[in-house]
């Protein structure tokens, strides 16, 4: 019987797969490139480099998709909209303005005076 898997196993299964598909699609590209470098391209390096880095990024893809949250192409996630209670808190009276310093000085000079 098999036990129950932690989130550890999870993630670390997780990454066995996306280590086993970056080596997969990597070992694919580069075929593909050396195979279309031999006959097309006249034995040039490009090929190869670039369909093995287009394996890596497919791998990528799989592993990030995989590992990230779920997102839709062309949608966008809105903050979500403060509550009725939250705004009835925010409608309060803002607090009165501080007493300019002209009228604070004058009280403190009449303080001093009445000494």
């Amino acid at each position: 019987m098999a036990s129950p898997s932690s989130s550890e196993n999870a993630v670390v299964e997780k990454y066995d797969k996306c280590l086993a598909d970056l080596i997969v699609k990597s070992g694919i590209g580069l075929s593909v490139g050396v195979i279309g470098s031999v006959v097309l391209f006249k034995r040039r390096a490009w090929p190869v480099a670039l369909s093995t880095g287009v394996g890596i990024g497919m791998s990528y893809s799989d592993c990030e998709r995989s590992f990230g949250v779920p997102r839709i192409p062309g949608t966008r996630v809105l903050p979500p909209r403060p509550s009725a209670a939250l705004q009835s808190l925010n409608t309060t009276a803002p607090p009165p303005p501080p007493a300019p310093a002209a009228a604070a000085a004058a009280a403190n000079a009449e303080k001093k005076e009445s000494k």
